[in-house]
Formats: structure tokens, C-alpha cells, sequence
């Protein structure tokens, strides 16, 4: 868990910003005449601001827990675990 607590800042500043964009959801739902577009619109950016967070954590669990700390750049393991997060980068875009 140290990545999460290295990138704690920035991470936490990504949760606050889900919050922000659920919040706006929340508004347009309880509110006006907005229509169907401006909606999906909004759910399509909170559902890529979660996907991102969840990039960021699986990646630095990967670089953390999966990846042998003695693996050097460039080797068949440090190869494979970029692989993998190049997967996840694609999955969840």
C-alpha cells in the first residue's frame, strides 16, 4: 500500500473531483429540464473520471506488488508487468 499513501494527494484530488461530477448527476436529476444528451454526457465523464482512478491504483499495485522489486527495467518480468498495464490502460478507456 505505500504507492497509495505516496500518491495519496493526487488521488485523493481524483476522488474529490468524482465527487464533484456524481454531485452535478445528483442536481440534474433532482432539477431542471436538462435533457437525456446532457446527462449520459455527465455520466460518460464520471464514469471516466472512475475508470482513470482505477488505472492509477491498479497500475501502482502492479509496479508495487505484482512486479518483483529486484526485477530490472528492461527483463522478461518488467517487460510482461508493462504489458499488463498496457492492457488495463486500454480496458478501461
Amino acid at each position: 500500500m505505500a504507492h497509495i499513501h505516496r500518491d495519496q494527494k493526487k488521488l485523493l484530488n481524483r476522488v474529490r473531483r468524482i465527487r464533484g461530477q456524481v454531485e452535478a448527476l445528483e442536481r440534474m436529476l433532482g432539477g431542471g429540464p436538462e435533457g437525456c444528451s446532457e446527462l449520459l454526457s455527465l455520466i460518460t465523464a464520471a464514469r471516466g473520471a472512475m475508470n482513470a482512478l482505477m488505472f492509477e491504483v491498479l497500475e501502482g499495485h502492479v509496479q508495487s506488488h505484482v512486479l518483483s522489486p529486484t526485477a530490472k527495467p528492461g527483463s522478461p518480468e518488467s517487460e510482461a508487468a508493462a504489458e499488463l498495464v498496457d492492457v488495463i490502460r486500454s480496458y478501461l478507456k
